[in-house]
């Protein structure tokens, strides 16, 4: 008898039907010489620190760092898992192969060899290793079952990524948490979650720190075509109006006219990650929302395995493209013009170089139906991108004027779309057009030497900040290390030092949102206080290096290849976390905000003895900004984008945030902070770690920080 062991109910039942398994039994499918059983998420984990040791039990930072001398794997504590874990063991011990029928990708890979582990499986096991869930893929994957120990590389990494991510994560947390939290606070530390806040902290502040400046630059516009002058952005007004004055005085010269014609290359095929920002862009749906919508479409099997990093194809796939295309019969109006002559296998779309384990998202020809509104949209986008990629190039005139004003030079520059090309597939789309007809300018002919009048102006405009980072940025982000990167090309060439994986960003994202270390403002992404607070306590950089994270990644995909060891990976880990151990236990950093109790009766004494002398109880209107503040007694406050802050504060350093705790402040807090150094019952408040919200004053400590008393 062989075993088949699925990733879920569903597709054992799929299996099943197909390779003749049909009598149900408890647990399992039956029939034809297999048995077909399944697991549903993670059943096995490394162990938690507590088995290894009792004393590991309790936090404390005389414990750490925890390094176990091997590390052990256990069910997780559910009683289906273990039900369903027994099916598996039994079957396993009396079968004479195993088919790992597990999601072909790292994570799948690591979970069913942890649960043959566990099971203590002797027979030997061979791996179906699918993109898509069609009876076709099934099929000819029975035909060609690969050995397992094909994939002895891929369990490595996935092991030692696990064991990363506990080493780095248990003991981080802890040892961060002990040091630096106060009260029921715990602080998380993660090894893609950190750097991942890092990056979201670190553009709050260039925004924060932005200031606004405002400039004049000089344009004018000749024979219906607005020109700006290429000098440097003026500063001043008075120079502005000066400039256009001398404009006035002078007639527009055309000095250089360049006509090229040019070629938009067409868009990539979807990985996950360009899937996500598209989604994000387009629907404004969240990493974790298009994951869920991808991977239903995958299992009702309409599209191939979306867990991807990888946006070409196999080249043995170009075959099978014409009768892909030719099942879109939705799509008939853009395939038609394809299928009338043989389907280009270009570089741009198959290169066996560039694909790994699965190649890029694409539909399978089985047509949709009932799915939800949300699973058409991602499909609709998968669908044009996959017949976009075979069209032509768009064709387009780029044209470049120069001009002059006296001795005062100008450019206009201009855009003109000569064969629509791949952006046909996009004609009906309403953003796509909008996009089109703001990015072409049509221009007239020029001469060069020709003269006339104009209309000179001045316009006035603000410099603007770094913007806030979006789900689609943010996943960017991740994606290149922090490296702000446009080009596909060079996209491609950084993904192997990218943060995360794929099939887990998305996850990390929701984490720092479940936390409250970052928040949502439409669609933007912010730090809260106590993600800008965990950020400024770590000092150590490789903690919050997106650079540095991916350098582990990058070793990780090396393990993936067989090109670096697991072993070294994991010494390299632990060094690293008895070299940080050592660092934050000498660290004499602050506490980070929140105390369950009242500060001692020194700290109050303190407060009472360091805090302004009271100001009158005002009548009406509070005045935060007349006030002194209470730590360098010299300098009055000032209100900031943020928070009130002292005046000096580049050398005091003294603010109180608007927001804290996740209630806004009013100005009597505020005011009563200052003059009595605490505040009245605050209802509501969100403590870091704790579900629930809690009612509580805010106080001002000894070190002029707020905490909860």
């Amino acid at each position: 008898m062989k075993v088949c062991i699925a990733e879920k109910p569903s597709v054992a039942k799929d299996i099943a039907g197909i390779i003749g398994a049909n009598q149900r039994r408890d647990g399992y499918y039956e029939g034809n010489g297999y048995q077909v059983t399944w697991t549903f998420g993670h059943f096995c984990t490394l162990k938690e620190p507590h088995d290894y040791t009792e004393r590991w039990k309790s936090w404390r930072l005389e414990d750490l760092p925890m390094i176990p001398s091997s590390f052990g794997i256990k069910l997780i504590d559910n009683a289906g898992a273990m039900k369903q874990f027994a099916v598996i063991e039994s079957l396993i011990s009396k079968c004479e192969e195993v088919i790992n029928c597990g999601d072909a990708g790292q994570e799948g890979e690591l979970i069913q060899r942890w649960v043959l582990l566990k099971a203590k499986c002797s027979v030997p096991v061979k791996r179906l290793w699918i993109s898509s869930l069609t009876e076709q893929a099934i099929r000819e994957g029975f035909e060609k079952l690969k050995d397992s120990a094909l994939y002895n590389n891929l369990y490595a990494a996935g092991s030692a990524r696990a064991i990363g991510d506990w080493l780095l994560g248990m003991n981080a947390t802890r040892l961060f948490t002990k040091k630096f939290g106060q009260g029921k606070v715990v602080l998380s530390i993660g090894r893609v979650q950190t750097p991942t806040l890092a990056l979201i902290v670190q553009r709050q502040k260039e925004i924060n720190a932005f200031v606004s400046e405002e400039y004049w630059e000089l344009k004018t516009i000749y024979r219906e075509t607005e020109f700006t002058a290429t000098i440097d952005r003026i500063r001043s007004e008075e120079k502005a109006n000066k400039g256009l004055a001398y404009l006035v005085q002078h007639d527009f010269e055309i000095t250089s006219f360049e006509k090229k014609e040019g070629k938009e290359g067409n868009p990539k095929l979807f990985d996950l990650t360009s899937l996500q920002v598209e989604a994000n862009k387009k629907y404004g749906y969240s990493a974790e929302d298009t994951l869920k919508h991808i991977q239903n479409l995958y299992e009702k099997k309409f599209v191939t395995y979306p867990r991807v990093d990888t946006t070409y194809l196999s080249e043995d796939l170009h075959p099978k493209m014409e009768g892909i295309l030719r099942e879109l019969t939705y799509y008939a109006q853009y395939t038609a013009p394809l299928l009338e002559k043989p389907i280009p296998k270009s570089k741009a779309v198959f290169d066996d170089k560039k694909v790994t384990d699965h190649h890029a998202i694409i539909p399978t020809g089985v047509l949709p139906n009932h799915i939800s509104q949300d699973e058409k949209r991602i499909y609709d986008l998968i669908v044009r991108r996959f017949i976009a990629v075979f069209y032509p190039e768009c064709k387009v005139s780029n044209t470049t004027v120069l001009g002059k004003v006296g001795q005062v030079e100008f450019k206009a520059t201009g855009k003109q779309i000569l064969e629509p090309g791949w952006r046909a597939v996009y004609a009906n789309d309403a953003s796509a057009k909008k996009d089109a007809a703001e990015e072409e300018k049509l221009m007239p002919n020029f001469e060069v030497g020709e003269r006339g009048p104009h209309e000179p102006r001045v316009h006035q405009g603000k410099t603007t900040p770094p913007k806030a980072y979006t789900e689609a940025t943010l996943l960017r982000a991740m994606e290149t290390a922090g490296k702000q990167v446009e080009d596909e090309e060079m996209r491609e060439l950084l993904k192997d030092n990218g943060i995360g994986r794929p099939s887990t960003r998305a996850n990390i994202i929701e984490t720092l949102f479940k936390r409250r270390y970052i928040e949502k403002k439409k669609k933007n992404i912010f730090a809260t206080q106590t993600g800008i607070d965990l950020i400024d306590t770590i000092q150590n950089e490789l903690l919050k290096s997106a650079e540095l994270t991916g350098n582990w990644e990058r070793k990780l995909r090396l393990i993936e290849k067989g090109e670096y060891s697991m072993e070294t990976f994991k010494q390299e880990l632990i060094q690293m976390v008895v070299d940080l151990t050592q660092e934050v236990k000498n660290n004499r950093g602050r506490a980070i905000s929140i105390a369950e109790e009242a500060p001692p009766v020194e700290v109050e004494k303190e407060v009472k003895e360091k805090k302004p002398a009271k100001p009158r109880e005002p009548k009406e209107e509070i005045n935060i900004e007349s006030l002194t503040c209470p730590k360098c007694k010299e300098h009055l406050l000032k209100k900031g984008k943020t928070a009130y802050g002292c005046s000096n504060f580049q050398v005091c350093g003294f603010k109180i945030p608007y927001e804290f705790l996740g209630k806004k402040l009013t100005d009597k807090h505020f005011y009563d902070l200052l003059s009595k150094g605490k505040t009245a019952k605050i209802k509501g408040l969100q403590i870091p770690g704790n579900p629930e919200t809690t009612d509580a004053k805010l106080v001002m400590n000894g070190d002029f920080n707020f905490e909860v008393g």
